[in-house]
């Protein structure tokens, strides 16, 4: 039994290096997400509390806590980002995939 381990360095997108189809967009919905928990901690919100400043319903917030952004928009996400925080700035970068190899190669 060989007890080396290769190490494979990943693509930027943990959704693209497990092949998944809209890697792309679930890297941004889980970004907005990372964003939106991080706003709700730095402003020590509950969801509820975030639900009577936002009109999001709780359970909106409950679910992206807990990680299960599979029913939300990317547009959606957006809109509930700009509820908690009106100076919100979002920029967007696109490149194809081989772009984003070399980009990463690069590093």
């Amino acid at each position: 039994m060989n007890d080396e381990l290769e190490l494979i360095h990943g693509s930027g997108n943990v959704y693209r290096d497990l092949g998944r189809a809209n890697a792309s967009l679930e890297q941004a919905r889980a970004l907005a997400a990372v964003k939106i928990i991080s706003l709700l901690d730095v402003r020590q919100l509950s969801i509820h509390d975030a639900e009577k400043i936002t009109g999001v319903s709780y359970t909106e917030f409950s679910q992206i806590r807990n990680a299960q952004l599979h029913r939300f928009t990317l547009d959606r996400m957006i809109i509930i980002l700009s509820k908690l925080d009106a100076d919100l700035e979002i920029g967007m970068t696109f490149a194809t995939h081989s772009t984003a190899q070399v980009h990463n190669a690069l590093r």
